[in-house]
This record gives structure tokens, sequence and C-alpha cells, in this order.
């Protein structure tokens, strides 16, 4: 079923989005069978060498560069991030972003699309974030062709390692973020068709508690168990969200003692995954571990050696999203959008360094689906013209003036 579009006030290359429905599923199909795992550099290579083509072709007036992704460690050789711009002598400056890895490796078992039903296609990275990259390249092909457009300039940023924390590129967003006013961030919708206004900054620790070695049997026993040690150290600190209300904790890795069960095991080691609210949240979680590490150290008699960080900050919403966000919703309903809000997400994107680096945007403005980072996820495709006509809409009424950017 299209959607119903009010097109008394829409320019005609917008309106005639969902008329691309089929194009855009046949493209996405295409775009989701080329492998490109974060790992798979090989993979990612024909998909930057993909993208570069459809992008150039449709904006031949952009200039485009292509950026080192290097990352000793985190990409593989040879990664690159694809930047197109246009016009950046105009008056508004946005950024739209999206990434081309996806979390399936060469080798895992899901590498083909299928389609459920008429609207839905299965496969790999459909909706996180193949999609979302389909409907940035919709939405300014249709911007482009409206009245105001030279009102606009544009920057747009392919990335190959969002998935694995945004090692070989998160300098090219700070850098974005200080020469655009506005950015857009192409990740999936949620299943209801919300939009993101916040996220959770991500980062991890490390514990590693080192014991005393002993023979099991010894009696006395002057051991000292590393991993009885560990394992009060996780269960306390699995109860730090009830303490700290804007923090999430996952103890998720472990490992430690000898292949020999006669020994008192002197290392053991733990990953934990941790999540922060808001900036304020981090002092207080890091500052709460190392007081746990303390406690269960002298209560145990063992030494912990605690790494802790954060690899994206959060993002929080800012005041000019908030003011902006009516008018794009009004957008949305014009094109035919169904009625969405926007919520907080759990998961983090590269809209954390945009938010974190001052430049406010929309985030998780691509089509809908579901299960992703599984065998599961998948795209309804119907949805990719219409949040892109939302997307165009919304630009064409900031570049005529009709929206209004508040001021810094």
């Amino acid at each position: 079923m299209q959607p119903v579009v009010n097109s008394a006030n829409i320019p005609a290359s917008i309106a005639a989005l969902p008329s691309r429905t089929a194009e855009f599923g046949a493209l996405l199909e295409r775009w989701a069978n080329l492998n490109s795992g974060s790992g798979h550099g090989a993979g990612l290579a024909r998909m930057a060498a993909v993208l570069r083509a459809e992008f150039a072709a449709s904006f031949p007036q952009a200039t485009f560069e292509q950026l080192s992704a290097d990352a000793p460690g985190h990409n593989p050789p040879g990664a690159i991030a694809l930047r197109f711009r246009l016009r950046p002598e105009a008056p508004l400056q946005v950024f739209l972003c999206g990434h081309y890895d996806t979390v399936y490796e060469a080798a895992d078992a899901f590498q083909t699309c299928r389609w459920l039903d008429a609207d839905t296609l299965n496969g790999p990275g459909v909706t996180d974030m193949k999609g979302g990259l389909i409907t940035l390249l919709a939405a300014l092909q249709a911007f482009e062709q409206t009245p105001h457009a030279a009102q606009v300039g544009w920057e747009i940023l392919l990335t190959p390692d969002e998935e694995t924390g945004t090692h070989g590129t998160r300098a090219l967003f700070e850098e974005a973020a200080k020469r655009n006013h506005f950015g857009f961030v192409f990740e999936p919708a949620r299943p209801s068709g919300d939009i993101i206004h916040s996220r959770k900054g991500t980062g991890g620790a490390v514990a590693t508690c080192h014991g005393r070695a002993a023979h099991a049997a010894k009696i006395p026993n002057d051991g000292r168990n590393a991993i009885l040690a560990l394992a009060a150290f996780s269960l306390a600190a699995a109860k730090i969200p009830s303490e700290l209300p804007g923090v999430l904790l996952n103890v998720a890795n472990i490992k430690g003692g000898t292949p020999a069960t006669n020994v008192v095991p002197d290392f053991a080691q733990a990953e934990l995954d941790l999540r922060v609210t808001k900036m304020s949240d981090r002092e207080p979680l890091f500052a709460r571990l190392e007081a746990l590490a303390a406690e269960i150290s002298a209560s145990h008699d063992v030494k912990f050696e605690l790494k802790i960080w954060l690899n994206r900050p959060p993002k929080e919403n800012h005041p000019t999203e908030a003011a902006l966000f009516p008018a794009f919703q009004k957008a949305g309903a014009d094109v035919g959008v169904k009625p969405f809000n926007w919520v907080h997400g759990g998961g983090a994107s590269d809209g954390n360094f945009l938010g974190a680096a001052g430049l406010p945007c929309f985030d998780g403005i691509g089509p809908e689906g579901d299960h992703l980072h599984s065998a599961r996820e998948y795209c309804r495709v119907p949805t990719i013209a219409p949040r892109a006509a939302n997307v165009a809409l919304f630009l064409h009424r900031l570049a005529s003036g009709e929206i209004k950017m508040p001021k810094a």
C-alpha cells in the first residue's frame, strides 16, 4: 500500500518517491547480497566501489574524497571512508551519514537475501544499514530537484567501521561536526517507526584478578582463589545499575584457572559492557567499579587490575533537535509516514560522536525493520520512500525558509 501524500505543497520529485519503491527494493537486494562484514577487507572494497559509482552518478557536481579508515587491530588494511560534498559555500550546511559495514563476516552462514512477502526483505544488513544508505541516497536525489536546493550545502560520509567502534573514522565525524549546522544519521528506525533523540554512551571494562596458587588439598589452605574473588566482584558489579539509574552493565566473557582442578586458581578475568545515559554518569560508574575492586581485593586478599573506558560518548538530546522535531514530524505526516515519536536508544551509533561534538542531529531515520545482527534481520521496503521523502521535504522547507534553523 502506497503512503498517502499531501501533494499540494510538496515538490514533484519528493511526491514521486513512493513510485520508486520497486527500484529501491531491487537495489537493496543487490547491495545486501554483497558481503561487507567489518573485517572483510575485499568485501568492504567491493561495497565502497558500488557506493562510489552510485552516489557519483546521482550527484556529478559533488566533490569526492576517498579517506583512509586505518585503525590497526580494528579495521582491515586499506579500509576507506567515502565523502561527497556539494555547495560548501551555501548558508546552511547539513551532514548526512551512514555505514556500509555489517556484522556478518565472510564466513557467516547468513549471506543471501530472500523476500518474506511482497514488502519484507530478509537479508544481511538490509536494515542496519544498507536500507538506510538507500534512504539517504533517495532523499538527496529528490531534494536536489527542488527549487531552493541551492540554499543548502551538504556533506555525505559513508564509513566501513561503525559496527566495530568507528576506530578509524571517529575524527572524520568530529571534524564534520565543526563545519555543519545539522546532521542526519540513517540508522534504522525503531520497529514502531519512532526515531532516536538520545543514545547511551558505550564502553567497557576488563577486570583482572590475581590470587595465589596452591594445592587444592592443602590444609589449612594458603591459596587465594582468583575465580571466587572475580565472581564476587562480578555479582556486585551487576547490581550497579540499581544504584545508578542511568547506567547499564553486563558481565560478559570470563576466563580463569588452569587445566588442573586440584590447583587453587591464581588468575581470573572478566570483560564488562558499560553504557551511560549522560556524560555525568561516567565518573560515578568508574568510581563505583574501582571501589568494588578495592573492597573485594581486601576481603579476598587478592589483587585487582581494572581497565575502564568509554568508547562512544552518549548522545544527549540537543535543544536544536527539540526545536526542529515538530517540523520533522509534520514533514513526515505530509508525505505519508505513519505517526511517529522519538525515543531513547540503548544502542550507540555515530550520532553519539556528532552529538558529543556539538552537532544537533536526527538519528534512527532510516527504514523500519527489526532483528538486527541476526539471521532474522528484515527491512520493510515500502518504508524507504516515505522516510526519504520525510528528510527531503524537511530539507526543502529549511532551504525555502519555511522552517527556521534556531540560532546556535
